[in-house]
């Protein structure tokens, strides 16, 4: 049994399946609608989600499966204190495989050492979200034509951000991969990322605070938002919220094929205007976040067409 918790729970060879059959999924969707039949997803969500969450249920609605779960802690027994280990403890009787959402990093690790089915981490606290990580792969592979050779700027909350945290970690696994990392001093990404990550792995970066004069340069553009939810106080979040917004006056001093994703939800730093531009693939990128799901579901439960 396997779960993944993070990005690095697959090998590059594990994420390349996982994308070939996702990409087989978009062609032919009729040949999996039966596959996970009599098969049960429970969603354990702690904090609020729209996309993930609903991507995970129509993921298993599309491979002829069921869902349960909750939506918040306030619907569970968390509510009355149940611990993370005894909840999977008694959902691994009820499902064959489980999504959890928690606000505490490392949770869903916690539940995978107690869990009989397999655990897929949809986002703990600001550390991992590896299915997020999945659907951006996917996105690039699939615009781009290949996960290698890319100068990849990320944009925004870089030190609470856990979907640009999972971006890093995976992207590293493949040659020639240099970021440029776009924020204010505050949101700057976590010394671990860098010591431990890009620096052991001499992965080349720039640290910059203006968005316009690194454009020209990227071959992708992840933007992100400043996260109201993972500051400790008010004033800080109103003060660094506007800091970077995407526009089309800034649009224009990129590249023809350069393309811009986000892992949504967005607030205000993308401007509207940009989503008319055939280079912002943010909406693209959502739907693909079922296919990559529908993989890893069936990847994890053993299935086969």
């Amino acid at each position: 049994m396997k779960h993944v918790i993070s990005p690095l729970d697959l090998t590059v060879q594990e994420l390349e399946d996982i994308l070939t059959l996702a990409e087989d999924m978009i062609a032919a969707p009729d040949k999996y609608k039966e596959i996970c039949h009599g098969k049960k997803l429970a969603t354990l969500f702690y904090e609020p989600s729209t996309r993930t969450r609903l991507s995970f249920e129509a993921a298993m609605m599309n491979l002829g499966g069921n869902v349960l779960g909750f939506s918040s802690a306030d619907s569970s027994s968390a509510s009355k204190g149940e611990s993370v280990a005894d909840t999977i403890r008694v959902i691994s009787g009820y499902a064959d495989i489980c999504a959890m959402r928690h606000p505490k990093e490392g949770a869903p690790l916690v539940a995978a050492q107690y869990s009989s089915i397999p655990v897929i981490n949809a986002g703990d606290g600001g550390h991992n979200h590896p299915t997020q990580t999945l659907t951006d792969l996917l996105t690039i592979k699939k615009l781009k034509g290949r996960l290698d050779n890319l100068t990849i700027g990320v944009c925004g909350d870089l030190k609470f951000g856990r979907t640009v945290h999972s971006l890093i970690r995976a992207m590293i696994r493949y040659e020639n991969i240099r970021f440029i990392m776009i924020s204010p001093e505050e949101l700057r990404i976590p010394d671990y990322l860098k010591k431990e990550v890009l620096d052991a792995q001499n992965i080349p970066y720039n640290e910059v605070s203006v968005l316009e004069p690194v454009m020209p340069e990227l071959d992708l553009l992840y933007m992100t938002r400043v996260q109201r939810e993972r500051f400790f106080n008010e004033e800080d979040y109103i003060r660094l919220k506007d800091s970077f917004i995407l526009d089309s006056k800034k649009m224009k001093l990129a590249r023809e094929d350069m393309l811009v994703l986000h892992p949504l939800p967005r607030v205000n730093e993308i401007s509207t205007e940009v989503d008319e531009d055939p280079r912002a693939v943010y909406f693209e990128q959502a739907k693909y976040g079922v296919y990559v799901r529908m993989a890893l579901i069936m990847t994890l439960l053993g299935l086969e067409v």
